[in-house]
């Protein structure tokens, strides 16, 4: 069966169906518990490009204090303990001499006719369908695991529907406003995460940057929220880890709610006033949506006594990223506060490591885990290059030249840290071209405005540091300079991720010096895993060791400042300076004595 037969059949198949109930295994009992810091043990380890020891939590637990959840029993089933899972072995995208992940899927169909002797479809008939369904999956480059799958949508028309006559109103509601923004159809992991949200699942997606990971848990948030009305006062927690990146997704909440009333929050400084005076009212307003980095939600719960008992669903967005040491304890506390029992909890992220993965599912119920694509690459869209400049001084010279010859603009340009943003932002202002800088010692208006300008085209070189490179979506830009190396493979492919988005054209350069070589085969290895030409002498060279690896993630390399004078006059420099230090003071001795 061709591509375009596969779509019309998933067609047919998700056409007018209504929701499945969430199914929660009554074997399975959900303790609180805490993250624990031993999964966490592994997250600093390198990333196995070329394959993958695939272990999955088989017994999730939930952080938050609660019953054990009753059993919900098809009456059109017979009662069973367990449930086979069926291996679908035809949904492998690694090459033999590559260890794949575990497909262990079970397709249920989306909708359950009553079973009469015409309806009853023959066994023939139902492996067909499964057939069809890992074949679509598979030339969409889509990896499942869990029990249960839903199947994929083949466009967002053949989004699941339920009954309820508001939801109905709303639906029709977002499929203009998705058709509005150009959305021609679901990407991959649209296609595998709404029907598996609206299912009611617990989903930990992973798919490369760019690819509609936003909409994927927005659209099934929307349309679950729209379903039912609520007096709680906080109905759907989206936790992110930078303000840029609420803001953004706030945007997104806007553009497909237009003509529709829902609540959406930025949590800020200003706003968590707000809604502890609005919580402390009889008829306080619900907010349906509410976006926090960890740090103001934690403030807010703790200072608010703010009752999260309501919250229907939590997403964590940039998973990874809030899994690390610095978000743990927060990310521990904001999912212990939300106590509904049939909470809904969903994790995207574009990278995952392993340690971090294994921190993720042990805060979810019978997850459905979702891959896009090949695991911790960079997308195929992108074209990578690595461009060796010697030492720390051919830096400028190689920006200039790529500058004055073949500079892709609008372009960001990633470097080690603020005060080298500074130093670079000096240099390149004089050299005819519009540059911006941002970073987290600028104010926040500052911030905002030159985000602002650079959307628009006012700016079109801007700086910046790590900080910025998760999850904003800049649709337009054209290349990623990597100014100063970067401290991990992870950190390389959410910084050329701000490139090639949507299927775009997108360019990245990362500048290495001679002290950078030691690190240079991880970034090589993910350039060759996005299928691209990599110099065979740069995948010979040395792994560096686990040793080294952390300690550039806790000490970045020093570097010496951002300048056109050379290394030697810079040295030159330092010591006549000494010297006259030295001579000051020999001059404040003599005329003490």
């Amino acid at each position: 069966m061709n591509s375009d037969g596969t779509r019309s059949f998933l067609k047919s198949l998700t056409h007018g169906v209504k929701l499945d109930k969430r199914q929660i295994s009554s074997t399975k009992q959900h303790a609180p518990t805490y993250i624990s810091r031993q999964s966490l043990q592994e997250i600093d380890q390198e990333i196995d490009f070329f394959g993958c020891d695939q272990t999955q939590n088989t017994n999730p637990v939930s952080l938050c204090a609660q019953s054990p959840a009753k059993p919900v029993h098809d009456s059109s089933q017979p009662a069973t303990q367990t449930r086979k899972r069926k291996t679908d072995s035809e949904n492998d995208l690694l090459p033999d001499n590559q260890s794949s992940l575990a497909h262990n899927i079970e397709v249920v169909p989306a909708f359950k006719p009553s079973i009469t002797k015409s309806m009853t479809k023959s066994k023939k008939q139902r492996e067909d369908e499964q057939a069809s369904i890992a074949l679509f999956r598979r030339q969409m480059g889509i990896r499942v695991e869990g029990a249960h799958v839903p199947n994929p949508i083949a466009t967002f028309e053949s989004i699941p529907a339920d009954q309820n006559g508001q939801e109905k109103q709303f639906r029709s509601i977002l499929l203009h406003n998705i058709e509005a923004s150009d959305f021609k159809e679901p990407t991959a992991i649209q296609m595998q995460a709404i029907p598996s949200l609206l299912a009611g699942r617990d989903v930990l997606g992973t798919a490369p940057t760019g690819s509609g990971k936003t909409a994927a848990f927005l659209i099934p948030m929307l349309l679950r929220l729209a379903q039912t009305q609520s007096q709680s006062s906080i109905r759907s927690i989206i936790v992110v880890p930078t303000r840029e990146l609420a803001v953004q997704i706030e945007k997104e909440v806007n553009r497909l709610t237009v003509g529709y009333g829902f609540q959406t929050v930025v949590l800020s400084k200003s706003q968590t006033e707000t809604i502890r005076t609005n919580f402390r009212k009889e008829t306080s307003i619900p907010i349906d949506i509410l976006i926090a980095t960890p740090l103001r939600l934690v403030h807010l719960i703790q200072t608010a006594k703010i009752d999260l008992c309501g919250v229907e669903m939590i997403t964590l967005d940039e998973a990874d990223r809030l899994f690390e040491l610095g978000f743990i304890e927060q990310i521990d506390e904001i999912i212990a506060s939300c106590t509904l029992r049939d909470i809904q909890r969903a994790m995207f992220s574009a990278t995952m490591l392993q340690g971090v993965e294994e921190a993720a599912i042990s805060v979810l119920r019978d997850p459905i885990k979702i891959t896009v694509g090949i695991k911790n690459a960079g997308a195929s869209s992108i074209d990578q290059k690595l461009m060796f400049v010697g030492k720390e001084e051919g830096k400028l010279v190689a920006m200039k030249q790529l500058i004055h010859t073949g500079l892709q603009i609008p372009a960001l340009l990633f470097v080690q840290n603020k005060d080298r943003v500074n130093e670079l932002y000096q240099e390149l202002l004089y050299d005819g071209i519009h540059v911006g800088a941002i970073h987290a010692d600028r104010t926040q208006e500052k911030r905002d405005q030159v985000i602002r300008e650079f959307r628009a085209g006012e700016i079109w070189v801007l700086l910046c540091t790590d900080l910025m490179c998760r999850g904003l979506d800049f649709k337009a830009v054209n290349m990623v300079i990597n100014y100063d190396f970067p401290q991990s493979a992870v950190s390389y492919i959410h910084r050329i991720g701000r490139t090639g988005r949507n299927g775009r054209k997108g360019f990245a350069v990362t500048f290495f010096t001679e002290r950078d070589m030691q690190y240079v085969r991880p970034i090589a290895n993910v350039i060759k895993l996005s299928g691209q030409d990599v110099p065979a002498w740069m995948l010979s060279l040395k792994k560096p060791s686990t040793g080294k690896r952390q300690h550039l993630l806790k000490a970045p390399p020093k570097r010496q400042r951002v300048t056109t004078v050379s290394g030697y006059d810079l040295q030159k420099a330092h010591k006549r300076k000494q010297m006259k230090k030295r001579h000051i003071t020999r001059s404040k001795i003599a005329s003490i004595e």
